[in-house]
C-alpha cells in the first residue's frame, strides 16, 4: 500500500496504532515471549468471535494467527516421536500446562494420554491440530 494511499495523515495513524496497543499487544513475533503473548492474544480474540464472518474482530483473528503460524514455521519443530510425546513437547514449548486443554479434554484425559494410559482419540487429535497449528496425523 502507497503512503499517500493512506486514509489520513501519519500521526493520526500512529495515535490510533498506540491506542490499540495499549488495549491489544499486537507486535511482532522476535522471541518465544512474543509467541507466547501472541497465542494468548489470539485464545482471546478467539473467545470473543461470534462466529460470523462478518464480526470485526474476524479479520483480526486472522491476521493474528498468521503472525503465530510464521512464527511457528520458523521456530517450532514438532518432533517424530509418539503422540503423547508430541502433545507433551507441544506443552512444554508453548508453556502450557494440562489443564489449559480443558476446552479439549479433561485435565484426567490428558494426564491418562501423557502417562500412556490412554490413546488420542480421533476428536481429541483434530481438537489438539487446530489447538497447536498442526497437522492431525502427529496425534495419531
Amino acid at each position: 500500500m502507497n503512503a499517500d494511499r493512506l486514509p489520513g495523515p501519519f500521526p493520526d495513524i500512529s495515535a490510533t496504532w498506540a491506542s490499540l496497543q495499549s488495549q491489544l499487544p499486537i507486535t511482532p513475533i522476535r522471541t518465544e515471549q512474543d509467541y507466547q503473548q501472541m497465542v494468548r492474544v489470539a485464545n482471546s480474540l478467539s473467545d470473543h468471535l461470534s462466529g460470523n464472518d462478518n464480526d470485526p474482530l474476524a479479520d483480526l483473528h486472522a491476521i493474528v494467527k498468521e503472525l503465530i503460524v510464521h512464527w511457528q514455521a520458523r521456530n517450532l519443530t514438532v518432533p517424530r516421536a509418539e503422540p503423547r510425546e508430541v502433545l507433551r513437547h507441544l506443552l512444554i514449548t508453548h508453556g502450557l500446562k494440562q489443564k489449559d486443554l480443558a476446552g479439549i479434554a479433561s485435565p484426567t484425559v490428558v494426564s491418562d494420554i501423557l502417562a500412556g494410559r490412554r490413546a488420542i482419540s480421533k476428536k481429541v487429535a483434530k481438537a489438539l491440530a487446530v489447538r497447536f497449528q498442526t497437522d492431525v496425523s502427529v496425534f495419531l
